[in-house]
Formats: C-alpha cells, sequence, structure tokens
C-alpha cells in the first residue's frame, strides 16, 4: 500500500525567480545575528552601543523588522564588517526587503505566510480536511469562504481567490520549488460546493501530480490513527541563511515554528505520513475512481 517519498530538501542549484521581501529579511537578519554572536555581544549590547531598542535590534534579527541601509551600516561598523562583498550583500538584502511583493496588495491575513512561500526551494505539507491552497480551484476556494466565519462580502472573497490563484503560479514557474503533500482521505471526499466542483478540483489534483517538481500522496481513511490526525502543517525550506520554518494552521490563528527540536519533530512526522499513505501511482488512480463516482452521480441526478 505504502512507498515513502523522499522528503523534498534543499537544493543549492535553486534560484528563485522572484526575490521575496519577507525571506530578504530574514536572510539578512540570520547574517546579522551571527555576527553579533561572532563578537560575542548580546542584542542588549549591540543595541546600547548604536542607541537603538533592543525590540528594534531583535525584530531585525528574526526578520520582523526592516532593516534601513543605515541601520546595515552602523552594525556592520560594529561587527567589524570590512570585506566590501559581505557589505554589499547585506546592503542589497536590506534594499530588497523594502520592495513591494505582489500579495501586499491583497490585505491576506497570511501575508507573512505568502512571502515566505514564494522563495521556498521545497515545502513539504500535510492537510487533514481541505486541499492544499497551492492545488485548490477557484470554486473550491470560493466554497471555502462562504462557509468561513466571519464571513468576507463577494469582492473580498474573489480578491482571496484570485490571490490564491497567484501564489500557485511557483509550481509551474522556471525553477520551481519541490511540492510533497499527504491529503487525508477526508480532504477528498468532504463535498465543498457540491460533487461537481469536487470533480473539479481532483481534476486539478491530478493534473498538478504530473508535474516533476509535485508529488501527491493521499492517507486512506482504513489506516486509522496516525501523527497529524488532528493537525495542518507546511514546512519551508528557505535558501540560506534564512532559516526553514513549519507554519501550523489552526481556528485560533496560525504558528511558525522554526526552533531545531520543532523541525525534526515535523520533518519526521512528515516522512512517517508519507510512508504510511498511498504512493503516487495508488493515489492517482483513487482520484481517479473518486472522480468517476462524483461524475456518475452528477449523471444520476440529472437524469432523475
Amino acid at each position: 500500500m505504502s512507498n515513502s517519498v523522499e522528503l523534498p530538501r534543499k537544493d543549492a542549484s535553486f534560484v528563485p525567480e522572484v526575490r521575496s521581501p519577507t525571506v530578504r529579511r530574514r536572510e539578512l537578519g540570520a547574517l546579522l545575528r551571527k555576527l553579533r554572536l561572532e563578537n560575542g555581544l548580546t542584542v542588549e549590547q549591540a543595541a546600547e552601543r548604536l542607541l537603538f531598542s533592543m525590540s528594534k535590534l531583535s525584530r531585525i534579527e528574526t526578520g520582523h523588522g526592516v532593516a534601513t541601509l543605515r541601520d546595515v551600516r552602523d552594525l556592520c561598523d560594529l561587527y567589524g564588517v570590512t570585506d566590501e562583498a559581505a557589505r554589499d550583500r547585506m546592503m542589497t538584502l536590506a534594499a530588497e526587503s523594502k520592495q513591494q511583493a505582489w500579495w501586499q496588495s491583497y490585505d491576506l491575513s497570511y501575508e507573512t505566510y505568502a512571502g515566505l512561500e514564494a522563495d521556498a526551494l521545497a515545502i513539504s505539507a500535510f492537510m487533514s480536511s481541505a486541499v492544499h491552497g497551492l492545488l485548490q480551484t477557484a470554486d473550491y476556494a470560493r466554497a471555502g469562504h462562504e462557509s468561513a466565519m466571519p464571513r468576507l462580502s463577494p469582492d473580498q472573497i474573489e480578491m482571496q481567490i484570485e490571490a490564491k490563484l497567484t501564489r500557485q503560479r511557483i509550481l509551474t514557474r522556471g525553477n520551481p520549488p519541490r511540492f510533497a503533500v499527504v491529503l487525508d482521505e477526508a480532504a477528498l471526499r468532504r463535498m465543498a460546493g457540491g460533487r461537481q466542483v469536487m470533480a473539479a478540483q481532483l481534476a486539478k489534483i491530478l493534473d498538478m501530480s504530473a508535474l516533476p517538481n509535485v508529488t501527491v500522496q493521499v492517507l486512506p481513511f482504513e489506516l486509522g490513527s496516525h501523527p497529524a490526525l488532528e493537525s495542518n502543517f507546511t514546512i519551508l525550506d528557505l535558501p540560506d541563511p534564512a532559516p526553514d520554518l513549519v507554519y501550523v494552521e489552526g481556528l485560533i490563528g496560525s504558528t511558525y515554528l522554526q526552533r531545531a527540536d520543532d523541525l525534526e519533530r515535523y520533518y519526521g512526522i512528515c516522512r512517517k505520513l508519507q510512508s504510511m499513505a498511498l504512493n503516487p501511482k495508488d493515489t492517482a488512480e483513487l482520484i481517479a475512481g473518486l472522480i468517476r463516482s462524483y461524475n456518475d452521480s452528477l449523471i444520476i441526478k440529472n437524469s432523475g
């Protein structure tokens, strides 16, 4: 029943087509934090010497704050960075971190995630009851928004759908990320939008799974319990030196995890789910059978 699929990992030859300002901030922050630690300084000590607030420096290092070119110059001087190439690299990262990105015009609740996903080298995910956003059709996404609470206005829903379809372009661009997703069988059988919508949604999953960089597996009901029974998560492998992270979705909000032990735990869970799930060939056969079932039901309904 199950064949484990190798978990996507970083590829040093990957060059993203779009340089995400979100990831540029994280890259710059990681470099500056490394320099501070190499100089044996605490955040408090470094901030005090530059007349920064501790919160400002902390936000720069974690990628949550935007560093100005002057900030980078002063930090490089403090840390004794004399190599012009290294200084220029950090200046470039600081400039790119302030560029406007496509998702910033959509007022997304997951704007940070969209920025990280845009530059990911590899994306590994598990979805317990819904199709992953990178695979959704417009009608399936619309059904999800129309059942959400609080409900958005029709115009807001269409904007959210447009943003989701734009996100999906990363899978078909030049040098796309590798995307491996495990879907619980519930995601394929939950009648979001009705049989016609589901038939089209499953057909899209089949089409996307034919891409060389996309792997889709289904975790069948018959396997019973598993390590992620009540969870949805996505692991993003990001360009060095930006740290990789896990994005965990929930009704009360989303969480970003990047500690080494958290990453190792989720990578382990992801490998376990992949080993339990149907292999891609059997997954495709299951999905094709469900499409026929949905279409047959529509024929019977319409003929009646």
